[in-house]
């Protein structure tokens, strides 16, 4: 055995070869092999103190194989890694919680309508969903590539791990496919409402529009989205599926109210972190007008007061409408929470790590609405 650093012979280190390579000659393979305690080569060398010699040894004719394998391995990874991030995960599970949540309760309040037939329907209009969730976030990347090398460097476009060109054949997949399938599986009402949610995310990115520029209509674009058409639309094109006639229930209704404000929250915090950037490219925000603890004291502001709503709903519904140890219990406990991070942020001074987690809480707050939804 030779130590590859200095080329001198391995001393006490086991003349064994890796497990599963057979021995004919043919290549060289490198490897780090841990030797008995004490073990050196010649010349003394030990790997940081931890007592193992990087060794040569004869190999299989596979080596380059493997690495050629490895390479296209790590390719792959690299490229599906890329593409998660380019679907921006958290808003992919609040989409896929929210829907998950409103079929449920429509269900649970329908048992005799339940059709397990429409199980791969249910999932071609999830499946859908996501498309256009990727499609808006996608479409924001490709435009905002400049501003978020500054504020979001890890998205894949502006990382350098996809290319624009790439960005953009994935987004005309994900919009043409996932309206390809709510034309084809959906009715009239549910296709008009996905579209308009296409343009929307379209308008608040692409220019001449690009209306993120503009505080005010940005949020109200994100709260229309993710409120008004995620939690109507499914809620109707659930019923639709079922056969039974639209008609609001007070679940329902008070999810798409309560995700509104939400949804108009997580709007205008969304950008507490993104300041630098948006001032350097004159992109116009709550955070850049009012400053970062003004905004967050804003959000949690209007998200304690849906709280408090939440609260009062259930004692001014008429008995019986909703649960009152969920709607009273959860909706404390949520409050409480944000009562918790927003004062840790305040004590830690707004850094921008502190206002990550700050804006992951916000998130973590609205999945949990979500998880307890069918049982209010």
């Amino acid at each position: 055995m030779k130590c590859v650093r200095c080329g001198g012979d391995a001393v006490g280190v086991p003349a064994t070869l890796p497990r599963g390579v057979k021995r004919n000659g043919t290549t060289q393979a490198t490897t780090w092999r841990t030797a008995r305690r004490g073990s050196t080569c010649a010349d003394g060398h030990v790997d940081g103190g931890k007592r193992r010699v990087e060794i040569a040894s004869s190999a299989s004719g596979a080596s380059a194989d493997f690495g050629s394998m490895d390479q296209a391995q790590n390719g792959t990874a690299s490229a599906l890694n890329a593409f998660w991030r380019f679907l921006r995960p958290h808003t992919i599970r609040g989409t896929v919680l929210g829907t998950t949540a409103l079929v449920a309760r429509v269900l649970m309040e329908n048992p005799s309508s339940i059709d397990w037939t429409l199980m791969p329907r249910a999932m071609i209009g999830l499946l859908a969903l996501l498309c256009g969730n990727g499609y808006i976030v996608g479409i924001n990347q490709i435009y905002d590539e400049e501003i978020d090398r500054v504020n979001k460097p890890f998205l894949p476009v502006a990382a350098g791990d996809l290319t624009k060109a790439q960005a953009w054949v994935l987004v005309v997949l994900l919009a043409g496919g996932g309206l390809a399938a709510v034309l084809t599986q959906f009715g009239t009402l549910t296709a008009k409402l996905y579209t308009l949610g296409l343009v929307l995310g379209t308008i608040y990115s692409v220019p001449p529009f690009r209306l993120k520029k503009y505080a005010l209509p940005a949020f109200l674009i994100i709260a229309t989205v993710r409120g008004v058409l995620l939690n109507f639309g499914v809620y109707h094109a659930t019923r639709e599926a079922l056969l039974l006639p639209f008609m609001w229930s007070p679940a329902a209704a008070f999810i798409t109210l309560f995700a509104t404000v939400f949804a108009t929250v997580i709007a205008i915090t969304k950008d507490l972190a993104d300041v630098e950037g948006d001032k350097k490219f004159n992109i116009g925000t709550f955070a850049t007008a009012l400053g970062v603890r003004g905004v967050a004291f804003l959000g949690s502001g209007l998200l304690l007061a849906n709280y408090i709503g939440a609260i009062a709903a259930a004692f001014l519904a008429g008995q019986g409408t909703f649960r009152m140890v969920v709607m009273v219990g959860a909706h404390s406990l949520f409050a409480a929470m944000l009562v918790k991070s927003t004062m840790a942020l305040d004590k830690a001074k707004y850094t921008k790590e502190s206002v990550q987690e700050y804006y992951r809480a916000i998130w973590n707050l609205f999945y949990s609405e979500y998880f307890i939804f069918p049982f209010i």
